[in-house]
């Protein structure tokens, strides 16, 4: 439990709606074993002119970062001072740095994907096939951690295609040897088959009853298939067709906390010690827990 004092500096997450987040919980764990006299809190904004006023408020305020999810990762970037190079790459903001009333911009979702790769599959995707469901913010910070990922191949999948070749055009200049394509579901079974990690960067799956966004059948038992989707009572459909098809499936808790935890690393760039993102972890699903008995005693 955090200990309020005159000295405890403040983070938080920005965004609309918020009360679902994770957020506080994962980085109020993560502080207490730190021990730092930090305290995260749910920003709730409802409106870009909301956004503004709060953002240039923080500068007077001691803050140390905040957080930015849907639907503001985007705009959040035209009003940083400076935007370091993968968050430029993405088009995305979602973590902001306050250092001496300006703001440094990044965006950690990437590196909280290879991360949860990493850890949670044992997979590298260097010199790998990869199918990115999705042409949105979220699907824009996979394709940029890819692309540093130094994956053979990414072919984005979405229902406008074109959306998908202006995600390509923003990053062409560092694609190197990663070699990036743009195609419509009608056309992707080929690239799903031959892929070594299937990515869904979409919405769908976030509710009950939501079809998987790929037909069961073109899925391999070799294969690495995370959804970003988390936090479900029940799998998602994609991740249920993968388990069947005895691929390895992930769910996206594991990217949350390792962009979470990713962000600490950044506001404490001081410390010498990793944040702790087992303690984080453990928060979540602790906080989900809680939701989901809280659910079944309304039921």
């Amino acid at each position: 439990m955090a200990r309020i004092s005159g000295t405890t500096k403040l983070a938080g997450v920005i965004g609309w709606p918020v009360d679902h987040s994770l957020s506080p919980a994962m980085h109020n764990a993560a502080y207490e074993q730190l021990g730092l006299d930090w305290v995260y809190l749910p920003l709730p904004i409802a409106d870009e002119i909301g956004l503004r006023r709060v953002v240039a408020a923080v500068r007077s305020l001691p803050f140390v970062g905040f957080n930015v999810t849907m639907p503001y990762k985007n705009a959040v970037l035209e009003l940083c001072d400076e935007v370091a190079t993968a968050a430029n790459m993405a088009g995305a903001v979602n973590t902001v740095h306050c250092v001496d009333g300006r703001l440094i911009g990044y965006n950690t979702d990437g590196r909280g994907l290879l991360e949860s790769l990493a850890s949670d599959a044992n997979f590298d995707p260097a010199e790998k096939n990869v199918v990115l469901i999705g042409a949105g913010g979220a699907a824009g910070s996979a394709l940029v951690a890819f692309i540093l990922g130094k994956v053979a191949s990414v072919t984005i999948v979405n229902r406008d295609p074109l959306r998908a070749e202006e995600m390509i055009a923003r990053v062409e200049p560092h694609l190197k040897s990663t070699r990036a394509f743009a195609v419509e579901m009608e056309s992707a079974e080929r690239y799903v088959a031959s892929a070594d990690l299937i990515v869904n960067a979409t919405p769908l799956g976030m509710n009950a009853g939501d079809p998987s966004p790929l037909p069961a059948e073109w899925l391999r038992s070799d294969q690495v298939v995370l959804d970003m989707v988390y936090g479900r009572d029940v799998l998602t459909a994609l991740i249920a067709d993968a388990t069947r098809a005895g691929a390895r499936a992930l769910d996206g808790l594991g990217m949350l906390v390792n962009q979470g935890a990713t962000a600490v690393d950044i506001w404490n760039d001081g410390s010498q010690v990793r944040t702790p993102r087992d303690v984080m972890r453990r928060a979540a699903m602790a906080q989900l827990s809680s939701r989901r008995a809280a659910r079944s005693d309304t039921a």
